[in-house]
């Protein structure tokens, strides 16, 4: 496994354990949809969130969340839109990044609402 592998998975498990220690459902990992992949896909009440996780080992070339651009972000909207229509969900929705600083210990951050 590579180290990018490795350290996304890493991410992914430890935003996937922040969120269901704050009251999130973890629906679904890496729901993938043509080109597209959503990393989580949680759900708290009648709110759907999905959510980009991106995890850095160092901040040498910037903060994680700052790597979700605005072709990400369409990618991203397409699968929940895929995602929406085959379940049928009719509740809120919402699109978050979870950025996570991998360390002793690590950091996490939780940026709601933030692909528009």
């Amino acid at each position: 496994m590579s180290d990018k592998i490795r350290i996304g998975k890493q991410g992914e498990d430890l935003a996937a354990k922040f969120l269901e220690q704050k009251g999130f459902r973890v629906l679904m990992r890496n729901y993938r949809y043509k080109h597209a992949e959503i990393d989580l896909i949680v759900q708290k009440e009648n709110w759907l969130i999905f959510v980009e996780v991106k995890a850095r080992s160092s901040t040498a070339f910037g903060q994680p969340e700052t790597f979700v651009d605005l072709k990400k972000g369409r990618k991203i909207m397409e699968a929940a839109d895929e995602y929406i229509y085959s379940t049928r969900w009719q509740g809120h929705i919402r699109f978050d990044i979870i950025s996570v600083k991998l360390g002793e210990p690590p950091e996490i951050t939780h940026f709601e609402d933030a692909i528009n």
